[in-house]
């Protein structure tokens, strides 16, 4: 008992606790952005969107200029496989032979049969433009070339609507059926080399024949295919700089080279070279290429032909000189 009584004394002397509150559960409505903070935010996403996109136009354009390298490359595989499987020559016949080269196997219409000799096996789809030049010719003009250029002279006639702009492409008309391209050849490769000069016309031997690229030296610095506005065309000595970005008037021959100065990378043209290499040509470097065997690659627009920066038209002034 005496336990018992002790443990109850015990519970007794113990404070009597506090009775607790009810508890009360608040609810705190979401507060939301003033106009300030969401000015805020605003802003700083457009300084980021400022920031970041100069850079993504940059990566697009250059993988956009891998693309084109890489389309050059199998038009080396292409081309050196048609000058291997014809001891070493290109085709015959200025702007013919570049675009039966382009068109590559499509169907031939009738009678198009004295045309094989300049076309080659290999699909062209597909790498016949830059990715930089995507729309079509607005210019309703076209140009039509007419040569005896066949194994034994045959007449051919092609007919194409050139590009006006940079980011225009090129457009066959006749034979058809059409396609388009953006990259042009050099014309001088595409020339027949055995002419005999006969008072101030030109009698063609039985077997016309264009440039052997078994005997061309320094091939490394031979333009072949690059950017263009055309299927070919020639640049020689003399040529001058366009005033504006691919403008060539026909009646000055002098800047036939207008059709390769396209500032499509930022600066730079691609190009192919007769040793099959690929690579980013300057626009102002177009001057210092071994276009033909009697080029002057230290011309008058050269450094060390002693050109001057404000020689150049406004538009090329900012771009590397060579």
């Amino acid at each position: 008992m005496k336990r018992r009584e002790r443990q109850i004394g015990r519970r007794e002397l113990r404070p009597a606790q506090p009775a607790r509150p009810a508890t009360v559960t608040i609810q705190h409505q979401p507060r939301a952005f003033t106009l300030i903070e969401l000015l805020v935010v605003i802003g700083v996403i457009a300084l980021l969107m400022a920031i970041l996109l100069p850079c993504l136009q940059r990566a697009r354009r250059q993988a956009k200029a891998m693309v084109c390298q890489a389309h050059l490359k199998q038009w080396a595989h292409i081309l050196a496989m048609y000058t291997s499987e014809n001891e070493g020559y290109f085709p015959y016949g200025p702007s013919v032979a570049a675009v039966w080269l382009f068109r590559g196997p499509m169907p031939l219409e009738e009678g198009d049969s004295t045309i094989r000799p300049f076309t080659q096996p290999v699909s062209t789809d597909g790498i016949r433009c830059c990715p930089m030049a995507v729309r079509e010719p607005v210019d309703t003009g076209s140009t039509t070339i007419g040569l005896g250029c066949g194994p034994k002279g045959e007449f051919c006639e092609v007919a194409w609507a050139q590009a006006t702009k940079p980011s225009e492409v090129w457009k066959t008309i006749r034979p058809a059926p059409s396609f388009v391209a953006s990259y042009g050849f050099n014309t001088w490769l595409l020339e027949n080399t055995n002419i005999l000069p006969i008072g101030i016309f030109h009698a063609r031997r039985e077997l016309p024949r264009a440039t052997n690229v078994f005997s061309v030296r320094g091939r490394s610095g031979v333009p072949v295919l690059l950017d263009c506005m055309e299927p070919d065309m020639i640049v020689d000595n003399g040529d001058c700089p366009p005033d504006e970005e691919g403008v060539m008037s026909r009646h000055d021959q002098r800047k036939n080279v207008a059709s390769f100065c396209l500032n499509r990378h930022d600066g730079y043209v691609n190009g192919l070279f007769l040793d099959w290499s690929v690579r980013k040509v300057g626009l102002k470097e177009l001057w210092t290429l071994k276009w033909h065997k009697d080029f002057n690659t230290a011309g008058g627009w050269t450094k060390a032909g002693g050109v001057r920066p404000e020689d150049w038209p406004q538009w090329m002034r900012r771009f590397k000189d060579y």
